[in-house]
């Protein structure tokens, strides 16, 4: 109750008239007036009654105490029953909750973002969040359901926001061990055929399990097996097998009775770099398609090209002096034997045995294919001559021999069955409608049947364009020389730039586009898994997640040749996808995202907080497996005292006001009955 005046006239006015009833009253008390006493009561009251005193009395209701429990989702609750262990903490905790009515609950469960890149356990922004409402004096405590890896503990000198209890309840079992392996340092990016450098380590948390043995792969392939000591950063060096992206894989043997296998493995992509593709371009003779090779390979600034013509061949003998003629000698010994294993890709445009290159040297071109090396043949009229190329050692790794005729006739290159399905033909520009939409050609080689793939075909169905493997190495085969009319723009040209490119990209074992590959890439938490293929439907693909569970997924034709799924996943980590005896990995989020780092449940990280606050932290499981849950304490004023079995939580005192009452003194019955009784004492005492 408030007492407050509501005076009728101004405060100025009723100070002058106070002090003048003052005086008067001090006067007569003075002098000994009869009835001074009584006359000095009756002012006061007079005064009193002009300042109008009023009674307040407030009616307020208590506010509930708020209470933030705080529910851990992270993917690392998935493992070795904690989940089961936290719904069940859950589900007594509201009850015991309950039985406090003037306490407030309010639950928040924290899980990864499902667009997250880098999933991890942020319970306290959960908290922030489910608080941000509420004024601190009405906070009685926070409680944590979590294996304890939270990765947003605020530094212990830092301010909450609130004075209250800190809690945890902790899943898991108390004596876990965990086995995990890790990249320290990697390049992102190589050189092809250099050799790069990286570091991992392989971490026990928990107690020591000795040493761990590291098996390697590249693109699939096991290339390492590696003995690791826990904790200790170990160096690898490798070499990179190709252009574009290299995929290496780390797999550390488990231990029996670990939290999680998941993060076993870890993966490192690499990006191989070509430092410059060496390519050796050999003309037979000058021609229009000649400069058609020579435009497209230039053009690129990644590509050495080292280009000659043969102008003159040796049985041409004119007596014209060499320095008259501004030609070099051919280094045949030097390309062919010395450095050729230098070059990515030869090849040889129209090109006929005329002596220029001994015998031996078509050999070492065979072993060049036969180790690696890519060869392309641009066939023209002399390849189904007398000097064929096909007449040498090189027919060893040709796909196809000449029949010795020339097929003279308009056509429309066309794209086979095998053409529509192969990655260095599928879906060329103009191929899809009949006729295509490109120029004609006017001749082909003749060849008997290849071997390899047909992907391109002349009139009748003769072969045009052939693909094939030879050994480690690759060969195509062109079997026209008209490719520049495409160049030229005849009857609206083609897209001999796409088909070339294309072309050689595929003999230098570019693994885009491989006939037969199966590629996955995350985007967000979405996994989109394709497969090329020319042999047909490729079956069911099966999805491995980290968490062990797998998923058959139907691979859907997106156009001939090319499968595709899409699945979303909210899950993080390294999954693996397998299709036929094909295998590849992706890892969605970031790979050192914290969620992967450390999987045992601890009681650490939320310690220092509940000391600081006279908290609790307490594991539910306890050795024996049984479930055990403390009792709550509600605490009138502040936690000053720490209580090791029980939940502490401060009871607010705050309140709401719902309502005013007031009563003025000096009005009504009251007042009027106040000053009469006064005025009258007056009377009767200056009456006697």
């Amino acid at each position: 109750m408030t007492a407050d005046f509501s005076p009728f006239i101004p405060w100025p006015y009723l100070a002058v008239l106070a002090v003048v009833a003052a005086i008067l009253a001090a006067l007569g008390i003075w002098r000994g007036v009869r009835g001074a006493w009584v006359r000095a009561a009756a002012l006061v009251a007079f005064c009193l009654a002009l300042a109008n005193p009023i009674l307040f009395q407030e009616q307020r209701e208590p506010l509930s105490t708020i209470v933030a429990v705080v529910v851990d989702r992270s993917q690392s609750q998935d493992y070795d029953g904690r989940r089961a262990q936290t719904d069940k903490a859950l589900a007594e905790l509201k009850d015991r909750l309950a039985r406090f009515p003037q306490i407030e609950t309010r639950i928040v469960e924290a899980a990864d973002s499902p667009e997250s890149e880098a999933p991890s356990t942020r319970l306290f922004s959960a908290l922030t969040s489910v608080l941000a409402d509420v004024p601190p004096a009405r906070v009685g405590g926070a409680i944590f359901i979590t294996d304890g890896q939270i990765h947003d503990v605020p530094d212990i000198n830092q301010k909450l926001g609130f004075d209250a209890p800190i809690h945890g309840l902790i899943s898991g079992k108390p004596d876990e061990f965990d086995r995990r392996i890790e990249i320290v340092s990697a390049p992102r990016f190589g050189i092809v055929g250099e050799q790069q450098k990286l570091t991992f380590r392989v971490v026990d948390d928990g107690k020591a399990q000795g040493t761990a043995e590291v098996t390697i792969r590249l693109n699939g392939n096991e290339i390492a097996t590696e003995v690791a000591e826990p904790g200790t950063d170990v160096p690898f060096s490798f070499t990179v097998p190709r252009g574009g992206n290299n995929i290496l894989e780390f797999a550390v043997n488990g231990v029996p009775g670990e939290v999680t296998e998941t993060n076993n493995r870890a993966v490192h992509v690499l990006d191989g770099i070509r430092e410059n593709l060496r390519v050796l371009l050999v003309s037979g003779e000058p021609h229009a398609g000649e400069r058609a090779w020579r435009n497209l390979l230039k053009s690129d600034a990644a590509v050495d090209l080292v280009h000659f013509t043969i102008l003159r061949p040796p049985e041409k003998q004119d007596g014209t002096p060499i320095n008259e003629l501004s030609l070099i000698a051919f280094p045949t010994r030097e390309l062919f034997v010395d450095k050729i294993s230098e070059f990515d890709l030869i090849i040889f445009d129209r090109y006929q045995h005329r002596g220029v290159l001994p015998i031996l040297y078509y050999d070492n071109i065979a072993q060049y294919v036969q180790n690696g090396g890519a060869l392309l043949i641009a066939a023209g009229p002399e390849h189904a001559g007398n000097d064929s190329i096909a007449a040498t050692p090189l027919s060893a790794v040709l796909p196809a021999n000449p029949t010795g005729v020339m097929n003279e006739k308009g056509f429309y290159p066309r794209l086979s069955d095998e053409g529509k399905k192969h990655p260095v033909t599928r879906g060329l520009e103009g191929a899809a409608s009949e006729p295509p939409q490109w120029g004609r050609w006017f001749r082909t080689v003749d060849v008997d049947r290849p071997l390899g793939q047909t992907v391109m075909e002349a009139a009748d169905g003769k072969p045009l364009l052939v693909l094939n493997r030879v050994g480690k190495g690759r060969v195509a085969m062109l079997l026209s020389d008209q490719g520049w009319l495409w160049a030229r723009g005849f009857e609206g040209g083609g897209p001999h730039v796409s088909l070339y490119r294309r072309t050689a990209h595929w003999l230098m074992q570019e693994p885009a586009l491989e006939e037969e590959a199966l590629t996955a890439r995350a985007k967000g938490r979405t996994l989109e898994i394709t497969r090329q293929t020319i042999e047909g439907d490729p079956g069911l693909a099966t999805l491995t997640y980290p968490s062990g569970k797998t998923e058959e997924l139907t691979l859907a034709q997106r156009e001939p040749g090319l499968y595709s799924a899409e699945v979303k996943t909210t899950e993080t980590g390294l999954f693996e996808v397998a299709n036929d005896e094909l295998t590849t990995l992706v890892h969605v989020g970031n790979v050192d995202a914290p969620e992967f780092k450390a999987a045992i449940s601890t009681e650490d990280k939320l310690r220092p907080w509940a000391e600081q606050t006279k908290g609790l932290v307490h594991r539910l499981a306890s050795a024996d497996g049984a479930t055990d849950l403390p009792s709550i304490l509600p605490v009138r004023g502040a936690v000053r005292v720490a209580d090791d079995q029980r939940l502490s939580l401060r009871m607010t005192d705050e309140t709401v006001l719902r309502g005013i009452n007031s009563l003025s003194l000096f009005t009504g019955l009251f007042g009027l009955a106040a000053l009469l009784l006064l005025i009258s004492a007056t009377w009767y005492r200056e009456g006697r």
